[in-house]
């Protein structure tokens, strides 16, 4: 999949490639350059686990949507492949 720099020198990245990544416009992401490539990650979110309760929870300090039934379902499909 082709894609240009602007005069700006911004990078556009495809609708398809946005939309399997579930990049949304605000997102906040990292990119690397690595053995000659661009990679695009999702930022690491800064968060903390407490265990004191027997269960594990996670606490961010960014504001973080909650993920859906779906996003979940997919996850755990791709994981299992």
């Amino acid at each position: 999949m082709s894609t240009t720099i602007d005069p700006a020198g911004r990078l556009v990245v495809p609708k398809a490639v946005r939309d399997a990544m579930g990049l949304k416009p605000g997102v906040p992401i990292d990119i690397v350059y690595i053995d000659g490539r661009i990679q695009i990650e999702f930022a690491p979110i800064d968060a903390t686990v407490d265990a004191s309760n027997g269960l594990p929870v996670i606490t961010t300090s960014d504001d973080v949507p909650p993920l859906t039934s779906e996003e979940v379902r997919a996850t755990l499909e791709t994981t299992r492949r």
